[in-house]
C-alpha cells in the first residue's frame, strides 16, 4: 500500500488542490467500495480511504481512518496522517508521524520530514532525511536536496538537481539550466562536442515546455542571439502570456525591430503595467519620437518609480531637449549618483558647456572608471583643452581601446606628430573602419607618403590600378570630405582619367574648396572651358587661393584687360605664398608700365 502514501505527498505549497465540485461517478463508487471494506477492518482499505477523505478536505473523517490504519503498521496511513496533522498546524506531532512511515520506508514521509526540519532550521536532520528521499527515488525529495545544497553552496546540488528535472521537474530542470549557464560563462568548451551552454539550452527547452515561463524568457534570449527569431517571438510570446513582464518587454522589442511598432507598443504596455521598467523605458522613448514629450516624461517617471535608472537618465535627456537645463541637471545627477555611467558623463557635459569645468572634471572621471568610453574620451579633451597633452593622450588611448573612433583618430595623429607611423597607421586604421573620414584621408596620406614615385606610363601600357591609399581617400571623399576629395582628383587626373578627375573636383569645389575649385579651373583651362575655368579660379582666389589670383591675372592680361590683370596680380602678391607673390610682383609692375606708357 506505499502507491497511495507515495502520492499524497506534501506540495510546495503544504496544501492539497482541492478536487472540482462535480464528483465522478465511478470515483464515488470506488469510494464506496473503500469504505465498506474499511468498516470490515481491512487496513489498507482504511489507508486508501483516509487519503481520499484528505484529498477532499474532509479532515475529520480522514484523520480517525488514517489513525487506525496506522496503529496496523500502515507507513502510507503513518504519512498521510503527518500531512493531515501539519495541515491542521500540528507540525511536531505531523513530524513524528513523518518519522514512522520514513523509518518504515517512506520515500514521501522522508522528504516532508527533511523539508520540516529545515524549516525549524536544522539542516543536517534536514539533509539527513532528503538525501533518504532522494536516494528512494522521490523526485520532490531529489528537489529539496538539491536547493538546500545549493543554498550552502554545496557543489553536489548540481548532480540532484539533474535528477529532479529527468523525472520532469521543471523547476529543476530550469535551474540546472542556470547553473549550466553560469558555469559556461566561466568555462571554455576547448573543441568539446557539447559545451555547457549547449546543455543549458536543453534544460531550459524541457522546462519551458512544461510552462515554466523564466525558462521561455531564457530561451527566447538564446535564440533572439543566435538571430532565430520567429522561435524566440513564439516562447516570449507563451512566457508573456504567463505573465512575465520580462518576455512582454523583450517581445516587444522584437516586433519594434521587426517593424511592428503598434504591436511593439501593446506588450510594452502590458510589460509597464506589470512593474517592467525598461518597457516604461521604451514606452517614453517611442513617445518621445513622437513628440509626445509629457506622456515620454510620465513612462520614464514610471520606469524610475519601477527601481530603472536610466528612467532618471531618459528624463534628463528630455530636459536638456527642451532645454530645461536646471530639470536636466537634477535628474542627470540623480542617475549618476545610483552609479549611471551615462548620466554621469552627460552632467559633466552639461557642466562643462556652463563653463563649469572643474566641476565637470571628477564627473568625467566618475563615468570613465566606471566604464563610459566617451566619458573617456571627453577627458581627453578636457586635458587637451589645459594643454596637458599627456594626459590626454591617456584618455584617448583608453578609449580608443574600447573602441571610440574619434578617440583612436586622436592617437592616430599623436603618433603620427611623434613619428611612428607604425602605431599610427594601427589607430588611423581603426578610426577609418569605424566611418571616420579625416582617419580614412590621413590613412591615405601616410600610405601615400610611403609609395615610390611613380614615372610616366609607356606607350600603350593600361591604366595602373588603384592603389590602396586611394581606396582610403576614396572613403573618405565619398563621406564628403574636401581634401580628400581633391586628392582623389588629383590621383585621378595623373592616370588621364579627366572626366573622374573633374567629377571629384567639382564636388569639393561646390563644398566650399579652394584647393578643388583652382584644379577644377586648371583642367577645364586645359580642355579648352577658359571662361568657365575663369569663374571657379574667381570663387577660389576670393577665398585666398593665391595661385588662382595669379592664373586671373595672366589671363586677364593675355586679354588685354590690364586693369583687371593688374588688380588680381596685386591680390596675387597679398595671398601668396613667396613664389607666386614674386611672380605676381613682377607681372604687375609689367602691367602698371604698360598701362602708363
Amino acid at each position: 500500500m506505499d502507491v497511495m502514501g507515495d502520492k499524497a505527498t506534501l506540495l510546495e505549497t503544504g496544501r492539497f488542490v482541492q478536487p472540482a465540485d462535480r464528483e465522478d461517478p465511478g470515483a464515488a463508487a470506488e469510494e464506496m467500495r473503500h469504505r465498506l471494506a474499511a468498516e470490515a477492518g481491512d487496513v489498507d482499505a482504511m489507508s486508501v480511504l483516509g487519503s481520499l477523505l484528505l484529498r477532499r478536505g474532509d479532515l475529520d473523517g480522514a484523520e480517525s481512518l488514517l489513525r487506525a490504519a496506522t496503529a496496523e503498521g500502515d507507513r502510507a496511513a503513518a504519512n498521510n496522517l503527518g500531512v493531515l496533522l501539519h495541515q491542521r498546524g500540528y507540525a511536531d506531532e505531523a513530524a513524528g508521524w513523518w518519522r514512522v512511515a520514513a523509518v518504515a520506508g517512506s520515500a514521501a514521509a522522508a522528504h516532508a520530514l527533511g523539508r520540516h526540519h529545515r524549516e525549524r532550521g536544522d539542516e543536517p536532520a534536514a539533509e539527513y532525511w532528503l538525501r533518504q528521499s532522494a536516494e528512494q527515488g522521490h523526485t520532490l525529495g531529489a528537489y529539496a536536496l538539491a536547493d538546500l545544497l545549493e543554498h550552502r553552496g554545496d557543489v553536489g546540488a548540481e548532480r540532484w538537481l539533474r535528477v529532479a528535472a529527468e523525472r520532469g521537474h521543471r523547476e529543476a530542470a530550469y535551474r540546472l539550466a542556470r547553473a549550466l549557464d553560469r558555469r559556461a560563462d566561466t568555462e571554455h568548451a576547448d573543441g568539446a562536442a557539447r559545451t555547457p551552454a549547449d546543455e543549458a539550452e536543453q534544460w531550459y527547452r524541457q522546462a519551458a515546455a512544461r510552462g515554466h515561463r523564466r525558462a521561455a524568457l531564457h530561451l527566447g534570449s538564446i535564440l533572439e542571439r543566435r538571430g532565430e527569431l520567429k522561435e524566440a517571438g513564439r516562447w516570449y510570446l507563451n512566457s508573456a502570456k504567463d505573465g512575465e513582464a520580462r518576455a512582454a518587454c523583450a517581445l516587444g522589442f522584437l516586433l519594434r525591430d521587426a517593424g511592428d511598432e503598434e504591436s511593439a507598443a501593446v506588450w510594452w504596455l502590458k510589460a509597464a503595467q506589470d512593474g517592467d521598467g525598461n518597457a516604461a523605458n521604451a514606452l517614453g522613448a517611442l513617445h518621445a519620437e513622437r513628440g509626445e514629450t509629457q506622456t515620454a516624461e510620465r513612462w520614464y517617471r514610471a520606469a524610475m518609480d519601477a527601481g530603472d535608472v536610466n528612467g532618471a537618465y531618459n528624463l534628463g535627456l528630455l530636459c536638456a531637449e527642451q532645454g530645461r537645463t536646471a530639470h536636466a541637471d537634477q535628474w542627470y545627477r540623480r542617475a549618476a549618483y545610483a552609479g549611471h555611467r551615462e548620466a554621469a558623463n552627460a552632467l559633466a557635459v552639461l557642466l562643462l558647456q556652463g563653463g563649469d569645468a572643474a566641476g565637470a572634471e571628477p564627473w568625467f572621471s566618475k563615468a570613465a572608471e566606471a566604464g563610459s568610453v566617451d566619458a573617456a574620451f571627453n577627458l581627453g579633451i578636457l586635458y587637451a583643452s589645459r594643454d596637458d597633452e599627456d594626459a590626454a593622450l591617456r584618455w584617448y588611448e583608453r578609449a580608443a581601446a574600447a573602441g571610440h573612433t574619434d578617440a583612436a583618430l586622436q592617437v592616430g595623429t599623436a603618433r603620427l606628430r611623434e613619428g611612428d607611423d607604425q602605431e599610427a597607421e594601427r589607430h588611423l586604421r581603426c578610426a577609418a573602419g569605424g566611418g571616420s573620414a579625416e582617419a580614412a584621408y590621413r590613412l591615405g596620406m601616410l600610405l601615400d607618403a610611403r609609395r615610390p614615385p611613380a614615372g610616366p606610363p609607356a606607350l600603350g601600357e593600361p591604366a595602373a590600378e588603384k592603389t590602396e591609399c586611394e581606396e582610403w581617400y576614396e572613403r573618405a571623399a565619398q563621406q564628403g570630405h574636401r581634401r580628400a576629395q581633391v586628392r582623389v582628383g588629383m590621383l585621378a587626373s595623373g592616370r588621364g582619367d579627366v572626366v573622374e578627375a573633374a567629377k571629384w573636383y567639382r564636388k569639393a569645389a561646390e563644398a566650399g574648396s579652394r584647393n578643388g575649385a583652382f584644379n577644377l579651373g586648371l583642367l577645364l583651362a586645359r580642355e579648352g572651358s577658359e571662361p568657365e575655368a575663369a569663374l571657379w579660379w574667381t570663387r577660389a582666389a576670393d577665398a585666398g587661393h593665391g595661385r588662382a589670383a595669379l592664373r586671373l591675372a595672366l589671363l586677364y592680361a593675355r586679354r588685354g584687360q590690364l586693369a583687371q590683370g593688374q588688380r588680381w596680380a596685386s591680390r596675387a602678391v597679398d595671398l601668396g605664398p613667396a613664389e607666386v607673390a614674386e611672380r605676381a610682383g613682377r607681372l604687375r609692375e609689367a602691367l602698371r608700365q604698360e598701362l602708363t606708357a
